[in-house]
């Protein structure tokens, strides 16, 4: 295939995905700037190896590239990022009582949920956009990830852990927004 025609295909295959693919590197990354960055490489990426992709789901194989693509990005730009493993007392989650018309309220407000994602370990966070964002499946991820779909669903498990107790701090706390 010639330049022309792989750069129009490439176009009407990939392209429709570029702002999955920003979204992706934008929670990853934490800030518009870097996920820029890293979105760009990776469309770079996606065009060089373009003649390699033959399936047919171009977004989950964008996403892909991306996610490597930041993983690269990372352990060279903030490699104190890569997170270690929590132990079960990080993950536990305090009984918080509130008042049902309070929550409601902090609920709402989508900053709070923002913020808690974003302070999650970029494994969980990833994990969360691709499924509650980006509506991937499991098995999806897990091929995305090359991670077995049980590590997929106990990454999902414990991200959701962490924001359930992010947010109940909030509530609790009745920290500002």
């Amino acid at each position: 295939m010639e330049e022309s025609e792989r750069l129009k295909v490439f176009e009407q295959v990939v392209l429709p995905h570029l702002d999955a693919a920003h979204n992706l590197a934008r929670w990853l990354a934490g800030n518009d700037h870097d996920a820029q960055d890293v979105a760009q490489e990776a469309c770079l990426r996606a065009f060089k190896f373009f003649g390699g992709f033959h399936g047919d789901n171009a977004r989950a194989w964008l996403l892909t590239i991306v996610r490597n693509t930041f993983y690269n990005w990372l352990k060279k730009n903030r490699p104190s990022e890569i997170a270690g493993g929590l132990d079960d007392e990080a993950l536990a989650v305090e009984d918080v009582s509130v008042n049902a018309e309070a929550m409601n309220l902090r609920l709402a407000d989508a900053g709070v949920v923002r913020r808690a994602i974003s302070e999650l370990p970029v494994e969980f966070r990833e994990m969360i956009v691709l499924r509650e964002m980006e509506g991937l499946s499991y098995k999806e991820i897990a091929d995305l990830s090359d991670v077995p779909i049980g590590t997929v669903m106990s990454r999902l498990a414990r991200a959701r852990k962490l924001l359930q107790k992010s947010l109940a701090g909030e509530f609790q706390t009745g920290g500002q927004i």
